[in-house]
């Protein structure tokens, strides 16, 4: 199966992917543990030739199903295949800054099919069908797609990306009596408007104020307000100002600020929910650092390293390396995380970060699949040759090392 999914992807791509897949992966073993910038290569490829459905573009739910047919029979879920578009970004940014041409153009062509792909699949991105199988039915799954299609349009330029991305955000964005945005809309089919007590879900809430601050940086500056009722644009000073919004929301109600633990929800006036999730820290951490990008306000950024500091320290303490959540999902919980903790680590220097995430990755690539070249979720344990892998599970290491490669 491997060799098909390497051949199709020769083949639809043009661009031989053997050597970079295998790279030298004797250098790997000088140093227990270690991992050189060719196993972050093979560490991607080993990903993408077991996971990527090749004819599609999106990604499979796991390495037993033979294509991504739809919800339920092979497609990962909606809201993940926007991670796993991040992933080939990023991808594009290192081949760049290794300034490797080939790698350069090669990435840059599967960033654009993994769109086509994704936009076939999904409705056209038409963020109003909310049909159960390709479309949409929880705030949310459009989110993700806000911000990924934001960062394309960030990286690339390409100006559907942002047409998308603000038509989005129009879908999630409405008016708010009480603060915070809604989790879902029920029944999925004829919803009726939320009511005071719906669920305020983290995972809603700070994907929010990514999105805004991300469009924040990127639309034009001397766009006028629109007078329409739903806008279809907003100006930067409105997605600042809505990022603000929904983030003060968050900090009072989903925040613990003595220890930085994020809650995962809050229905009404209960109490929150104190479930910490990895990926709820990560987003509050870049909700943060964008906030504090576009202020210099130090609170944003001290919000942040409280966060980072909870994850670190507290929830990756039995094994001293990023938890693992078991779940249909959970598993790509380290993939966003990586993405927010690079803004931490790079945009703010804060390096203290480092031997937390290399020893993760390290511990991971150590116990991956070696003839495969995929890892597990559970990165303490290793993964048998051959095992069933779901794409959550296996986007964590690779994730990690497209960001925290072996030389930066």
């Amino acid at each position: 199966m491997k060799s098909k999914i390497l051949l199709a992807l020769t083949l639809l791509l043009g661009v031989s992917t053997t050597t970079w897949a295998v790279g030298n992966l004797g250098k790997a073993n000088q140093k227990k543990h270690a991992y050189t910038n060719e196993d972050v290569w093979a560490a991607y490829e080993g990903f993408n030739n077991t996971l990527l459905d090749s004819n599609k573009y999106i990604y499979k739910t796991n390495s037993s199903y033979p294509s991504a047919v739809d919800r339920g029979n092979g497609a990962a879920a909606i809201w993940c295949q926007p991670i796993y578009w991040d992933m080939a970004m990023n991808a594009y940014k290192l081949a760049k800054a290794q300034k490797d041409r080939k790698k350069t153009s090669y990435y840059k062509t599967l960033c654009e099919k993994i769109f086509a792909g994704n936009k076939a699949q999904y409705c056209q991105f038409d963020f109003d069908d909310n049909n159960e199988n390709t479309g949409w039915f929880i705030y949310d799954d459009i989110m993700w797609w806000t911000i990924s299609l934001a960062r394309g349009y960030e990286l690339f330029g390409v100006d559907e990306y942002l047409k998308l991305s603000e038509a989005s955000f129009k879908r999630v964005w409405y008016d708010k009596e009480n603060g915070g945005m809604f989790w879902q809309w029920q029944p999925i089919q004829n919803p009726k408007p939320n009511k005071f007590g719906d669920g305020k879900m983290a995972c809603i809430n700070f994907p929010t104020v990514v999105a805004a601050l991300t469009l924040y940086n990127n639309v034009p500056e001397n766009r006028k307000e629109s007078t329409d009722k739903r806008p279809d644009y907003q100006t930067k000073a409105q997605y600042l100002a809505k990022g603000k919004e929904i983030y003060e929301w968050g900090v009072e109600n989903l925040l613990d600020k003595a220890t930085g633990k994020i809650a995962d929800s809050r229905h009404g006036n209960g109490n929150p929910a104190w479930k910490a999730h990895v990926y709820n820290q990560a987003t509050f951490i870049g909700a943060s650092i964008l906030l504090y990008k576009a202020t210099g306000e130090k609170r944003y950024l001290d919000n942040a390293i409280l966060a980072a500091d909870y994850t670190v320290k507290d929830m990756s303490a039995d094994h001293k390396v990023l938890p693992f959540e078991g779940g249909i999902e959970q598993g790509i919980y380290t993939a966003i995380f990586a993405e927010y903790m690079a803004w931490l680590v790079y945009d703010c220097g804060q390096t203290q970060y480092l031997p937390f995430l290399k020893r993760t990755i390290k511990t991971g690539w150590a116990n991956r699949d070696k003839t495969r070249n995929v890892c597990g979720g559970e990165y303490y344990k290793k993964l048998p040759e051959g095992a069933e892998i779901d794409s959550y599970s296996a986007s964590g290491i690779p994730a990690l090392m497209l960001l925290f490669p072996a030389k930066k």
